[in-house]
This record gives C-alpha cells, sequence and structure tokens, in this order.
C-alpha cells in the first residue's frame, strides 16, 4: 500500500509540475510580445526624436 502511494504522490507532484511549468511559458511569451511591441510602438520625444518606451 505504501509503494502505491508513493507513486501516486510522485505523479501528482510531477502533474502540478508540469502544469506550473506551463503557465509559466505562457507567461513568458506574453512578457516577450509585450517587450517587442514596446520596441515598435514608442512614442515620440521632443523634437521628433524617438523617445524611450519604459520609465529607467
Amino acid at each position: 500500500m505504501v509503494p502505491l502511494l508513493l507513486v501516486l504522490l510522485l505523479a501528482l507532484i510531477l502533474f502540478g509540475a508540469g502544469f506550473a511549468l506551463k503557465i509559466l511559458w505562457w507567461i513568458a511569451i506574453i512578457v516577450l510580445v509585450v517587450w517587442v511591441l514596446g520596441f515598435v510602438v514608442r512614442p515620440t520625444a521632443g523634437g521628433g526624436k524617438r523617445g524611450r518606451w519604459y520609465r529607467w
């Protein structure tokens, strides 16, 4: 009974980790798209130059 519970616990942990990693991949892709769009859609600064889209 104990080995069966250990196998089920291991499967549950691996499923949870896989789901979390899949969510992290989607978040990383969304952040990458927003970052690339930031370079394309930059506001113009004074004098017609392209300004920075970030604050720092």
